[in-house]
């Protein structure tokens, strides 16, 4: 019982001393609610405007990556389909004569080296061009994200702080945007 009461008249003298700090410093409890709820909505639209979008791109872009390493992995399915017939050539050709046997073995391994070489080839080139296609993609995505990340974080200010911005605040946030992007 004695407790509850020193607890009680020890936060009442919290209660006071923490008033009495607020006035001292100019404690506004209004204006920081509606700060609080004017950074939470900058939040939920960032979140929705920029935010989401960026994660619905990169969502398309490892999509299109998986299919284009499907795509290699199917050349590679092909690549052991063309050995395995090479190989049954040399089968085939190996049930005739000696002759036929040795001018077989030699026809097929020649066969077998320029169609393994060919596959090779064809897989790596195909393999190189799919890398290109997905850097340059990659590099015109993060452009196009660059800029859109900009505008919207210019508008977003200017909606925010409900003034129209000079060119030069602009470019400012757009470098700002820009160096966090690349951070």
């Amino acid at each position: 019982m004695l407790f509850t009461v020193i607890l009680a008249s020890s936060q009442e003298g919290l209660m006071g001393t923490a008033a009495s700090v607020g006035e001292t410093f100019g404690f506004n409890t209004w204006a920081f609610v509606a700060q609080v709820l004017s950074f939470s909505i900058v939040c939920a639209v960032l979140y929705k405007f920029a935010y989401h979008p960026i994660l619905k791109l990169l969502e398309d872009r490892r999509q299109q990556i998986e299919f284009t390493y499907r795509e290699a992995a199917a050349i590679k399915v092909q690549v052991a389909d063309a050995e395995r017939r090479a190989n049954d050539i040399v089968v085939q050709a190996s049930s005739g004569a000696h002759k036929i046997v040795e001018e077989a073995k030699a026809a097929a391994q020649q066969f077998q080296e320029k169609q393994i070489g060919q596959a090779k080839q064809d897989a790596e080139d195909l393999i190189t061009k799919a890398r290109e296609a997905t850097k340059r993609d990659y590099d015109r995505m993060l452009a196009e994200l660059k800029g859109e990340v900009a505008r919207l974080v210019v508008e977003t200010t200017a909606k925010v702080t409900g003034r129209i911005l000079t060119p030069e605040d602009q470019r400012r946030l757009v470098e700002e945007a820009n160096r966090e992007i690349a951070a």
